[in-house]
C-alpha cells in the first residue's frame, strides 16, 4: 500500500484546524498544522508536502505571504487559501498571487473534498494532451503556451479575447486538457446562439433537469462569447462563483458546484461595464487570468507552420495524401489579410483541395485574388473596429442566403452550414426579426 501523501493546515483558530485535519486524515492522507506563519514556513524546510492550506489572516502575517513563499520556494506545492464569506477580493487577490483553489467560512466539506482531490491529481507536466495543437513559434504564442502551463497547475478563472477565429476554444480545451480536471467533463455553452429566455436554463438547470454548472461538475465550464449573457444571468453567475453553489428550484437546500470557469468573447468588455451592458463585479472574477489571442496576420511568422498543420488535418480526415504547397502559393498566403483568422485559413485550404489537381497547391486554387485587400481597405474606409465589420458581413451573408432560397429559414439554415435555431436567434440579434414572410418549421 502506497505511503499517504502529507499535507499542512495553517489556521490560527485551533477548531477550524482539528475540522480540516480529521477531513483530510479520512480522505486516506497525513496532515500537519501550523498555527501562524513562522511555524508553516518552518514546516515546508522540514518536510515534503503534497497539498497546503492556508487562513487568509493569520497572527504573523497573511495567506498571500504564504503563497508567494510556497511559490517562491516550493514550486509545484498547491496551496488553497481560506477566505472569509464574501471577501470575494481576497479570493480573487489570493488566485492572482498563484493560489490554486479558494474555500469560504464557514467550511464546507461538500467543498473541502473536491478541492483537496483536484490538488492531488495534478499532472506532474502540463502539455502531455492529445488532440489539436497550439501551432505555431512567435513570441505570442510561446507566451501562451507557457500561460497554459502555469494554469494547469491553479483553478482560476480564466477570461480569453481574441478577434473571431483566432482559436479561443482551442485554448480553452488545452487548458482544461492539461489540468487536474483533465479527466472531468468539458462543457462548451454559446452564449451567441442561445436565445434568452433558454439560456438561464442552460446555465443553472431546473428541478428535473441539471444545468451546464452541474454537468461540468469535476471539470470545466467555458462560456463562449459571455458579452451575450443577459445581466440578470450575470448576476446568478456572479453569485455561483463565489458561493461556490447554486439554488435549484424546488429544492430547499443549494447545491454545491465543483467547476472551473474559462469564458471568452470577441468584444469589448471593459467598454460594455462603460455602458451598463456587463457588470463590473463578474468581469473581475472571470477575468482573474487573461489571455489575449494574436489575430493570425499579426504573427505572420506562424502562417506557414500553421497553414501545413491545417493542411494535413484536412487530408487525414478526407484520407488524401497532403499536396505540397508552391512557393507562390505561401506567399499569397502570407499576404492575405484574414478577418476571419485561422478558421479563414483552414476554409481558404479546404477550397484549395477541392479545386486543384496536381501534385501541389496553386494560387489560383486558393482563389483569393484580391480579396484580401479589398477586406483590409474596406475596414479602413468605413472606420469600423473588427467585431462590428464582422456583424455587418454576417447580416449580409444571411440576407443573401435568404435571397438565394427565396426567404425559407429551414433551407437558408442549410446553406450557411448552421443550425435553424441559430439562424433564428442570430436574425434577432442581428435586427433582422421578422425579415420574411418565409416557413418559421424547423426540419
Amino acid at each position: 500500500m502506497a505511503n499517504p501523501l502529507n499535507c499542512l493546515v495553517v489556521d490560527d483558530e485551533h477548531d477550524i484546524r482539528e475540522l480540516i485535519v480529521m477531513t483530510l486524515t479520512r480522505m486516506g492522507l497525513k496532515a500537519d498544522s501550523a498555527a501562524n506563519l513562522d511555524d508553516a514556513k518552518f514546516m515546508l524546510r522540514q518536510k515534503s508536502y503534497a497539498l497546503c492550506l492556508t487562513d487568509m489572516r493569520l497572527p504573523d502575517g497573511n495567506g498571500l505571504d504564504l503563497v508567494r513563499y510556497i511559490n517562491q520556494h516550493h514550486a509545484g506545492l498547491p496551496v488553497a487559501v481560506i477566505t472569509a464569506y464574501g471577501s470575494a477580493d481576497n479570493a480573487v487577490s489570493a488566485l492572482k498571487a498563484g493560489a490554486f483553489d479558494y474555500i469560504t467560512k464557514p467550511i464546507s466539506l461538500q467543498q473541502l473534498r473536491p478541492l483537496v482531490q483536484s490538488a492531488l491529481n495534478l499532472p506532474n507536466a502540463a502539455g502531455n494532451v492529445s488532440g489539436p495543437s497550439l501551432v505555431g513559434e512567435s513570441t505570442a504564442l510561446q507566451q501562451i503556451r507557457a500561460t497554459i502551463t502555469k494554469l494547469s497547475r491553479n483553478q482560476a478563472p480564466v477570461f480569453i479575447s481574441g478577434e473571431a477565429g483566432t482559436g479561443k476554444s482551442l485554448v480553452a480545451r488545452l487548458i482544461h486538457q492539461s489540468s487536474s480536471r483533465q479527466s472531468g467533463a468539458f462543457i462548451t455553452l454559446d452564449c451567441s446562439a442561445i436565445p434568452e429566455q433558454q439560456l438561464e436554463k442552460e446555465i443553472f438547470g431546473e428541478e428535473d433537469e441539471p444545468g451546464a454548472l452541474q454537468k461540468a461538475s469535476g471539470g470545466t465550464l467555458f462560456f463562449k462569447e459571455i458579452a451575450a449573457l443577459p445581466l440578470a444571468s450575470q448576476v446568478r453567475l456572479l453569485r455561483a462563483i463565489q458561493d461556490k453553489s447554486i439554488s435549484i428550484p424546488g429544492q430547499r437546500k443549494e447545491e454545491t458546484i465543483d467547476v472551473r470557469i474559462i469564458s471568452a468573447s470577441q468584444r469589448n468588455l471593459t467598454a460594455m461595464m462603460e455602458r451598463g451592458q456587463f457588470r463590473q463585479d463578474l468581469y473581475y472574477r472571470l477575468n482573474v487570468i487573461a489571455l489575449d489571442l494574436p489575430a493570425l496576420r499579426d504573427i505572420p511568422e506562424d502562417i506557414a507552420a500553421i497553414s501545413q498543420y491545417l493542411l494535413k488535418r484536412l487530408c487525414q480526415s478526407q484520407k488524401i495524401d497532403v499536396p505540397l504547397i508552391a512557393r507562390e502559393t505561401q506567399q499569397m498566403l502570407l499576404q492575405h489579410y484574414y478577418p476571419g483568422n485561422v478558421r479563414e485559413l483552414e476554409t481558404i485550404l479546404e477550397r484549395a483541395l477541392t479545386l486543384h489537381d496536381g501534385r501541389s497547391l496553386q494560387p489560383s486554387d486558393l482563389r483569393l485574388q484580391t480579396e484580401s485587400k479589398r477586406v483590409a481597405l474596406e475596414i479602413e474606409a468605413n472606420g469600423l473596429p473588427l467585431p462590428d465589420y464582422l456583424e455587418s458581413i454576417e447580416k449580409q451573408a444571411i440576407l443573401n442566403a435568404l435571397e438565394r432560397t427565396g426567404h425559407n429559414k429551414t433551407a437558408a439554415a442549410k446553406l450557411l452550414g448552421v443550425s435553424f435555431r441559430t439562424l433564428r436567434y442570430r436574425l434577432s440579434k442581428l435586427g433582422l426579426g421578422k425579415d420574411s414572410d418565409g416557413d418559421d418549421d424547423e426540419d
